[in-house]
C-alpha cells in the first residue's frame, strides 16, 4: 500500500495569522476615558471623555487563509478511513518487536534516537523506558565501554540525559587532548561532532567540559558544511542543529521536518519511515477534524 505523505498545511510552515473575532468600532473613533482628580474639597471626581481619530501603522499582513470555505474543504481520510489505522496499529507491533529483539547496544539507541525524532515516541514510552533504565545500571555493557567511539558515546550521553538519567561529563574527557581541544583525529568524525554538539545542550551548572566542546564541535561542523559532502543526510543534520540544536526544538515541528529530512538517509528503516508517515497524517487529520469542529459551532 502506497502511502502519501499528506500535508494540506504542513507542519513545519503554518501561517502565522489565524481567524480571529474583530470588534467593530463605532466608526474610526475611539472614546479615551481621561479622570481627572479634583482636589481634596471636592467631593466628586470629574469625568471627561474625548473623541480622538487613531491613525495606526499598517504591518502589511497576507489575508489570512482560514477561512470557512477552506477549513470546509481539508479532507480526513486517514482518520474516516479504518484500513490506515489498522495498518498503523500493525506496524507499532513490529516496531515493538525491533526494540524487544535487537541486542547490540548501539542500534538500539540509534532506534530509540530515530524513533523519538521521528514523533513516535509517545507510542513507545515504555519500551524507551525500560531500555534507557537498562543502560543506565550496567553501563559497562553498553557503549559507554568503546572509548574510541565518540558517536556512540554522545548519543548515549544524550538520550540518558534527556530523559533524566545521570551520566558524569568524563565520559568524553578520553576525546580531548592534553590543552582540552578535541582530538586532531576526531576532526573529520562529523557524525561523531554532530553528536557532540547535541549533547553539550544537555550540560548542568558548572560542566566547562561540555561547554568547551561545543564551541570546538560547532567550529569543526562549519567546516563541514563548506566541503563538498558526499553524505546529503549529514550535511542536513548538521546544517539544522546549528541553525538550532535539537533540545531546543518543539518536537511535533521537528518530526515534520526530519520525516522529509530522513527519507534521504540511505540507511533508513523502511519501517520506521513508514509508520512516522502514516501517524503524522493521522494526527494532523484529527487536529483538522478538532478545527472543523470548532469552525461549525462559530458559525452556527
Amino acid at each position: 500500500m502506497a502511502f502519501s505523505f499528506f500535508r494540506s498545511f504542513p507542519i513545519s510552515s503554518f501561517p502565522v495569522h489565524s481567524k480571529s473575532k474583530r470588534f467593530s468600532y463605532d466608526g474610526s473613533s475611539f472614546h479615551r476615558l481621561i479622570i481627572s482628580f479634583a482636589s481634596q474639597c471636592e467631593a466628586t471626581n470629574k469625568i471627561s471623555i474625548e473623541d480622538d481619530i487613531v491613525i495606526r501603522r499598517s504591518a502589511n499582513y497576507d489575508p489570512s487563509i482560514w477561512d470557512y470555505d477552506y477549513i470546509q474543504s481539508l479532507r480526513n481520510d486517514f482518520v474516516q478511513d479504518e484500513s490506515y489505522k489498522e495498518r498503523a496499529s500493525k506496524l507499532k507491533e513490529e516496531v515493538r518487536m525491533m526494540l524487544e529483539n535487537e541486542v547490540d547496544p548501539l542500534e538500539k539507541l540509534e532506534l530509540i534516537d530515530t524513533i523519538q525524532r521521528l514523533g513516535l515516541s509517545y507510542d513507545f514510552g515504555d519500551e524507551i523506558k525500560k531500555t534507557l533504565k537498562n543502560i543506565s545500571i550496567d553501563r559497562s555493557t553498553t557503549v559507554a565501554r568503546d572509548k574510541d567511539n565518540l558517536y556512540a558515546t554522545a548519543l548515549e550521553f544524550r538520550l540518558l540525559r534527556q530523559h533524566g538519567y545521570k551520566v558524569n561529563q568524563d565520559v568524553f574527557a578520553c576525546f580531548m587532548d592534553d590543552v582540552g581541544n578535541i582530538k586532531a583525529s576526531l576532526n573529520q568524525d562529523y557524525k561523531g561532532l554532530l553528536n557532540l554538539y547535541e549533547a553539550s545542550y544537555h550540560l548542568l551548572e558548572g560542566e566547562t567540559m561540555l561547554e568547551n566542546a561545543r564551541e570546538l564541535a560547532a567550529k569543526l561542523l562549519k567546516q563541514c558544511l563548506k566541503e563538498n559532502n558526499d553524505n546529503q543526510y549529514l550535511w542536513m543534520l548538521v546544517e539544522h542543529a546549528l541553525e538550532l540544536p535539537l533540545h531546543w526544538r518543539i518536537p511535533r515541528f521537528e518530526a515534520g521536518w526530519f520525516i522529509d529530512v530522513y527519507q534521504k538517509n540511505k540507511e533508513k528503516n523502511p519501517i520506521l519511515l513508514e509508520l512516522a508517515i502514516l501517524d503524522y497524517n493521522i494526527v494532523q487529520s484529527m487536529h483538522q477534524d478538532d478545527l472543523r469542529y470548532v469552525v461549525e459551532g462559530t458559525w452556527s
